[in-house]
């Protein structure tokens, strides 16, 4: 490692676990090594205790630390009885396939006792991402941040901050979350919610404990750069530190054109990065974080705090406390999500496709099926255009690599397959198909998808994230989406660039990205409760001409199912 870039990376990052050796003269960036134990730890939250999964005995995991252009090799050994893998929230994996890492999807499971090195290059990123374990829902304690730097020398496009904080939001539960989903699976019904949300791991003070909350101390005339992850389990948050704006300038390692705004809506998988000016001449001020949720579906609405305290601050001095907005704010939701555009500038271009190869049209909803061993004999679901996924016992991406039948077929259906009002007076058949049905795309064709919610059951909220692309978020509304009326008003210009994005309660979202990624990859809602119904699919993206439009073949230790 250059003395330099050492010396600067320890001085922002002093925690930092990596190891970094040039590559050759040739290559942009360094290669940073990780390794990544997967290890039981005994922890307590709650007044209760439980063993947890955790990576390096860490609740949250390690921040992952690099700079755009930089290969990073993570070895992850799991040493816990159950399988394993981790997925790198938002990371591109141009042709890196193979380690995007959602079971049975790019690869089968690291099985206890074994180890596979995830290889990946920070192509045309910078900012904070996440990663987080893709099987079951390992991802309630195995998770943690991204945070990759521009290139160096290449300032950030806002005022250099004093010094950058990670801030991660999680969900926690009493119980074993991996009895939760069983128990869940085994009724049919829905699973519980968690018992409270964490700032970097601390609940706060709650009823009937005193839980120790977060604390970030800052110095008065201090700009700070939150990094701020959402790594929730099934939970929409809203953030807000009593008495202080915050300038959001990006979200989903992409940057924005600044805003200021008092409380920041974040969903799961999501991220943002924002500037927090410490303009009081001290004292305390509650952070807090709080669910949203704008339909009849229950959430853990307990607020989790922490406190922002001025250095020097007196230890009698009042605490400032936080309005937070309502549960069911939707117009607060709204005008958040409506502020966000992408920078657009030329050093940084919306790279909008403004014609179309694909036109898809997807519907999101909830549904009942048969089970013979669930409470009243049924199960709830979840479908995309009425076809629940099934999650086959090998991975999609080796079918697709070396051809091998049976393990699924291309042919998900690009409309629904009966039309309805969608957000109307649902049908009386709320059964779905089930299937492992893929849809393929032509090496850097052009994509449209409507995602439209429906009221099947209750309608609700959902951040749908796609791996392997960024994508534009053009245009949204409430109600059902008119082909014919709201293409008119689509954002082409300057767009929101993200990788997760929500799809309004009974209201509709479209978002365009071109294929230029050979390989296998998924879309799917990212609350893990529809995830595990079946609110999911996947998108083959077919080689296109030579070597640098192909899929690089599979790393020799990749794991077997």
């Amino acid at each position: 490692m250059r003395r330099s870039e050492g010396a600067e990376m320890e001085r922002w990052f002093p925690a930092m676990l990596v190891v970094a050796v040039m590559l050759p003269a040739a290559a942009e960036g360094l290669i940073r090594h990780y390794k990544f134990s997967v290890v039981m730890k005994n922890v307590t939250k709650l007044c209760a205790s439980k063993p947890i999964a955790t990576v390096n005995g860490k609740f949250p995991g390690p921040t992952l630390y690099a700079r755009e252009d930089d290969t990073v090799l993570v070895r992850v050994v799991n040493h816990v009885s159950y399988n394993v893998t981790i997925h790198w929230h938002g990371v591109r994996q141009l042709r890196t396939g193979w380690s995007d890492g959602p079971a049975f999807i790019t690869q089968c499971p690291i099985q206890p006792g074994q180890s596979y090195i995830y290889n990946f290059t920070l192509t045309g990123q910078r900012g904070t991402l996440l990663w987080h374990a893709h099987i079951t829902w390992l991802r309630s304690t195995l998770h943690g941040a991204i945070v990759i730097l521009p290139k160096r020398g290449v300032p950030y496009p806002f005022p250099k901050p004093y010094k950058e904080k990670t801030i991660i939001f999680g969900e926690w539960w009493k119980a074993d979350t991996e009895l939760v989903l069983s128990q869940s699976v085994q009724s049919g019904m829905p699973p519980n919610k968690s018992d409270s949300h964490t700032i970097n791991g601390y609940p706060g003070p709650l009823p009937n404990c005193s839980s120790q909350g977060y604390e970030l101390q800052v110095e008065s005339g201090k700009t700070y750069l939150l990094r701020i992850v959402n790594a929730a389990v099934n939970d929409e948050l809203f953030f807000k530190i009593a008495g202080h704006n915050l300038t959001v300038v990006e979200v989903d390692a992409s940057y924005t054109k600044p805003f200021s705004i008092d409380t920041i809506f974040i969903a799961p998988g999501q991220t943002t990065n924002a500037l927090l000016a410490a303009d009081k001449s001290g004292g305390s001020y509650i952070m807090a974080i709080s669910p949203f949720m704008d339909t009849v579906v229950a959430v853990d609405n307990l607020t989790a705090t922490g406190i922002v305290q001025y250095k020097g601050t007196i230890a009698s001095a009042p605490t400032v406390q936080a309005s937070i907005p309502a549960i069911n704010a939707t117009s607060f939701e709204f005008s958040f999500i409506n502020s966000l555009r992408s920078l657009n500038s030329k050093q940084y271009p919306a790279k909008v496709p403004l014609t179309v190869d694909h036109s898809l049209f997807i519907t999101m909803s909830a549904g009942v099926n048969p089970c013979s061993t669930c409470v009243n004999g049924k199960k709830l679901v979840a479908a995309l255009n009425n076809v629940s996924f099934v999650m086959p016992s090998t991975d999609i991406l080796e079918a697709h690599y070396y051809k091998i039948k049976g393990v699924y077929t291309d042919d998900f259906p690009g409309n629904p397959p009966t039309p309805f009002n969608y957000t109307g007076t649902p049908p009386s058949n709320m059964q779905t198909t089930n299937g492992t049905r893929v849809y393929k795309l032509a090496y850097n064709s052009t994509v449209q998808v409507v995602l439209q919610g429906t009221s099947i059951i209750a309608p609700e909220n959902h951040p749908t994230h796609l791996h392997g692309f960024n994508f534009f978020g053009i245009g949204k509304g409430l109600g059902n989406f008119d082909p014919n009326k709201d293409p008119k008003n689509f954002n082409l210009v300057d767009p929101v660039e993200r990788n997760t994005i929500g799809v309004p309660t009974a209201g509709w979202t479209a978002i365009r990205f071109r294929a230029d990624n050979p390989g296998v990859w998924f879309l799917h809602c990212h609350l893990e409760v529809h995830t595990t119904w079946g609110l999911k699919m996947v998108f083959i993206v077919e080689d296109g001409d030579g070597p640098n439009e192909s899929l690089l073949p599979p790393p020799a230790d990749l794991p077997k199912c």
